[in-house]
């Protein structure tokens, strides 16, 4: 569920409009209805204007109520905000970030940039957890959190290895955290989700006129992280053309925006991760290896969790239970030894949603294996209980969603069909 807060019906309605086929849409314009809007439809995203009264430009209301919306986190589940502000307030969308947000979008936009960010967000569906949340008593987990200590009060560019669903982007904070730099901005950006034909207007910024729909000067993401934290994520989508621009950004610690051409200096720190394999960086062919080795001066992996063994998944469980739930739950011994054999191959994400899944259909105060909506491990087999050429459809299409993040270009890659087909899948599966 998308949420739009925006006392203009046309500039809702145009953002209603594009974004109507990620996600149902719900359209608020009061600031006083936010509340109780977020109650009602418990958005995975919510699009904030940042002025209400005509004349206003200082963001004073809507940086009040994004502080409102952070601060339900842990009482309940808050959606990722994504702010929106006019083009010259970069000041005020850096203010927004530091407060919470997880990006923002500048009036007027490009669609195809607004799809792009609200996708992102959706695939992150809520601000990370605190940086003390990256649970793990496992050795791979300490180890993890000492390497992050060690690091994080450095410069030192880190490349963040992992599946999808590992918490690469908890990481990053955690490292943003603890550097110099902690009180200044931490920007994501997902390359995966941005058109190729964005990549350097979302990155360098642009002036007015540079292309077709530039009706405004806008900043790009290096300048808007200025004193603080770049977290490229999924970066080894970055197509080779990008790549070479993208390190000559690093090189110089300069951008020249698109339609300009006088280079701004830029002071960021640049972290970066990816869910390819890590020997497959290595070829040429994919991705650049002067890039690479500017990015890599450190490489943290993040473990699977299936390699972090039952305590860490009996701890996540009783975690995000407790999150979704707000009440004493009770898990079955027989659940919990299933749930800890189970091998989780969308990671950690995939077990929050199975947990709030759990949350939504337990009919008792003991969970049982059934209410978290999982594959049954027990099943017969397929000798025993017939070719389930429909099941197993169904179950190639969930893992390939849970492996791409949500991501339907990506999962229609990994499953070797069209999107188009992907889409008559989904809705043959109800998925």
């Amino acid at each position: 569920m998308i949420l739009i807060l925006d006392d203009d019906p046309d500039v809702a309605l145009a953002a209603r409009l594009a974004l109507r086929k990620l996600a149902p849409v719900a359209v608020r314009h009061a600031p006083a209805e936010l509340m109780a809007a977020l109650d009602e439809t418990r958005p995975d995203v919510l699009l904030l204007d940042m002025n209400f009264t005509p004349g206003a430009s200082d963001g004073a209301a809507g940086l009040a109520l994004l502080r409102e919306v952070v601060a339900r986190q842990g009482k309940v589940a808050a959606p990722a905000v994504v702010v929106m502000t006019a083009y010259a307030e970069v000041e005020l969308a850096v203010q927004a970030l530091k407060a919470g947000a997880v990006d923002f979008i500048t009036k007027p936009w490009a669609n195809e940039r607004l799809v792009a960010c609200v996708q992102a967000a959706l695939a992150r569906r809520a601000p990370a957890p605190a940086v003390g949340e990256l649970l793990g008593e496992s050795a791979a987990m300490q180890s993890l959190r000492a390497q992050i200590a060690q690091v994080g009060a450095s410069e030192a560019s880190v490349l963040i290895l992992g599946e999808n669903g590992v918490g690469k982007e908890l990481v990053a904070r955690a490292l943003h955290a603890a550097s110099p730099r902690a009180a200044g901005p931490l920007l994501a950006v997902d390359m995966g989700s941005l058109p190729e034909a964005l990549v350097e207007s979302e990155l360098f910024g642009h002036r007015r006129g540079s292309f077709t729909d530039a009706r405004e000067s806008r900043p790009g993401r290096f300048v808007a992280a200025a004193g603080g934290t770049l977290f490229l994520d999924e970066i080894g989508n970055l197509p080779l053309a990008q790549q070479a621009k993208l390190l000559a950004a690093l090189e110089r610690r300069e951008v020249t925006p698109l339609g300009s051409d006088r280079p701004v200096p830029v002071d960021v720190r640049v972290l970066a991760a990816t869910n390819v394999p890590e020997a497959e960086l290595f070829d040429a062919r994919r991705f650049r290896p002067d890039l690479l080795y500017r990015l890599n001066t450190v490489v943290l992996r993040v473990p699977p969790l299936r390699e972090r063994g039952a305590a860490d998944i009996a701890l996540l469980l009783r975690h995000y239970l407790a999150q979704f739930a707000k009440r004493p739950v009770e898990l079955a011994p027989e659940a919990l030894a299933r749930l800890a054999a189970y091998r989780w191959p969308g990671n950690v994400r995939e077990l929050r949603q199975a947990c709030e899944r759990a949350t939504l259909l337990a009919r008792g105060p003991v969970f049982t294996f059934a209410d978290f909506g999982l594959p049954d491990l027990a099943a017969p087999a397929p000798a025993e209980q017939g070719l389930d050429l429909a099941r197993r459809e169904r179950e190639a299409v969930q893992a390939a969603l849970a492996q791409a993040d949500g991501n339907i270009s990506q999962a229609a890659k990994l499953l070797g069909v069209s999107r188009a087909a992907l889409y008559r899948r989904l809705d043959k599966h109800g998925l």
